[in-house]
């Protein structure tokens, strides 16, 4: 079983930033794009950011583009990091940490799938 374990939320106001960590235990992911969702009240869950292990490759929501970075710990490995720069009120939301081999497919908006692993969320509050 794989446990993802999010830290790093918390309230910032417009302008601040924020750095987000995920941790996946129990299983080795190496094979395993990660990435990061999130979901404001009222929403539906969206694509944030994903970073596959081989080649590094990494894919960004148009919405966060130029804000958001996503990184992982090629020392400590399944560690995922999303610094979060310029954040104004539309990024409040809970993030979700998730892992799934086919997660790079969910930055088209119209993908549907079932992701194969999320963790518990963290909140992110952002105030004007």
């Amino acid at each position: 079983q794989v446990q993802l374990v999010e830290s790093g939320g918390g309230l910032v106001q417009a302008g601040g930033s924020l750095r987000l960590s995920c941790a996946a235990s129990g299983r080795t992911l190496s094979t395993y794009p990660m990435g990061w969702f999130r979901q404001a009240p009222g929403k539906e869950r969206e694509f944030v950011a994903a970073i596959r292990w081989s080649g590094g490759n990494i894919y960004y929501a148009d919405s966060v583009k130029g804000r958001f970075t996503i990184s992982r710990d090629d020392n400590a490995k399944n560690t995922v990091y999303l610094q979060m720069n310029s954040l104004t009120p539309e990024d409040t939301a809970v993030y979700y940490c998730a892992a799934d081999p086919n997660l790079t497919l969910y930055r088209n908006p119209t993908f549907r799938g079932t992701v194969d692993y999320w963790g518990q969320g963290t909140q992110v509050t952002v105030s004007s």
